[in-house]
């Protein structure tokens, strides 16, 4: 459930727990397009016959930027903010790779608004995003993003 905030209450989101995203496929062309656009066609992501023989995962793998990239995706269901003119995702600071996602797999992404700060013409949110795999013991990715909303 995306929760909505105005500008003018974005400092009253700290520590605010977002919830969760709805659940994601990871396909096996979602994993290629990917390997397109980054260059990067290892076997271990692009090569399912293989990947499931000789791989210590038992199948193809998406990416960590991948799986990190997603946080877009997701972040976009948990918040929107009425009132700004510009959104931008300013960056990530302490990201980890913790689990891998196998393709077939579900995933989802929980935030928590960890910090709210002025900035000149806006405010900066620092967010805890935890990326989860269905059924997985430990996080896929977990990253402290931060966004930018500008009035």
């Amino acid at each position: 459930m995306t929760i909505t905030a105005t500008y003018a209450t974005l400092p009253d989101l700290r520590g605010r727990d977002l919830g969760w995203s709805d659940w994601l496929e990871i396909t096996q062309d979602r994993v290629n397009l990917f390997a397109d656009a980054v260059d990067d066609h290892q076997w271990i992501h692009t090569d399912p016959e293989r990947a499931t023989a000789e791989s210590p995962f038992g199948a193809p793998i998406a990416h960590g930027f991948l799986s990190l990239s997603l946080a877009t995706r997701f972040w976009t269901e948990l918040l929107d903010v009425d009132g700004v003119t510009t959104k931008v995702n300013y960056g990530l600071d302490k990201v980890r790779f913790i689990s891998p996602v196998t393709v077939g797999a579900r995933v989802r992404m929980n935030a928590v608004i960890a910090e709210v700060a002025e900035i000149p013409g806006g405010y900066q949110l620092t967010v805890d995003q935890t990326i989860e795999v269905e059924g997985g013991a430990k996080p896929a990715v977990v990253a402290r993003g931060l966004y930018r909303f500008y009035a």
